[in-house]
């Protein structure tokens, strides 16, 4: 990625974009019949499935909590996702973090107090990958929790953004991803803009920092605009440009 210039001097992106639009988001819910929800997302080049099963009865019932419900989430990536062959699609360090970043970010969204000693589970996969997979998880198992029906304080709307080139760069893709530089992956609770995911990967200065989380909370409203009408739509297929 070296001496690959990122930001034009006309300030576009490698795609066209400006440093803060978003790709192109196609949302389409109840995928699956046989899932209690589910959903489909792409966001640019990544694409990402969700479903949701629950909830149920726990399966280790030694590990039901009384007064709330457990939520288990596993996320895999396909093994055609990217150009490089991947041998375990899951089960990995990379996938395990994944799915422990996707499991504590809905603990704190959903209503888990309404369904005591019960499960709810969350496979969420990516069949493509070009950058921003952790958010778009997010957004897809989102709007199959909602496919569900099952109760959430709100929804939860994610970005990754990076600091590039003394520019803030939303919806990172994989180049962008790739060039080293600091980024940050957000999600929050629209409404309030709570936030309940907050990672930054490699060094980023504090002056800085302040410039790239309004960056990132920006996108994160401007999905829940995409997110919002998908739910809204009669249709079970969304296709949305946003362009802010």
């Amino acid at each position: 990625m070296a001496g690959l210039e990122l930001i034009s001097p006309e300030g576009l992106r490698i795609d066209g974009r400006k440093c803060h639009e978003l790709r192109k988001i196609i949302c389409k819910k109840g995928i699956f019949v046989q899932a209690d929800g589910s959903a489909y997302i792409e966001q640019g080049n990544t694409k990402v499935i969700a479903s949701v099963y629950g909830p149920h009865e726990v399966v280790n019932r030694s590990k039901a909590l009384h007064d709330s419900v457990i939520i288990n989430c596993q996320f895999s990536m396909a093994t055609f996702s990217t150009s490089e062959r991947k041998r375990r699609p899951k089960g990995d360090r990379k996938t395990t973090d994944i799915s422990l970043t996707l499991q504590k970010t809905f603990e704190t969204a959903i209503m888990k107090e309404l369904y005591p000693r019960s499960q709810i589970d969350i496979y969420v996969q990516a069949l493509q990958s070009d950058g921003s997979n952790v958010a778009a998880c997010i957004n897809a198992a989102t709007l199959a929790l909602i496919d569900a029906g099952v109760p959430m304080r709100d929804f939860v709307c994610a970005c990754t953004s990076s600091y590039v080139q003394e520019s803030c760069l939303a919806d990172i893709n994989y180049l962008e991803e790739s060039s080293g530089s600091a980024r940050l992956t957000l999600a929050l609770l629209p409404r309030t803009e709570k936030i309940v995911l907050f990672q930054v990967d490699s060094k980023l200065h504090v002056d800085n920092l302040e410039q790239l989380l309004e960056t990132s909370k920006k996108a994160c409203l401007d999905v829940f605009t995409v997110l919002q009408q998908a739910v809204e739509s009669d249709s079970t297929d969304q296709s949305i440009t946003l362009v802010v």
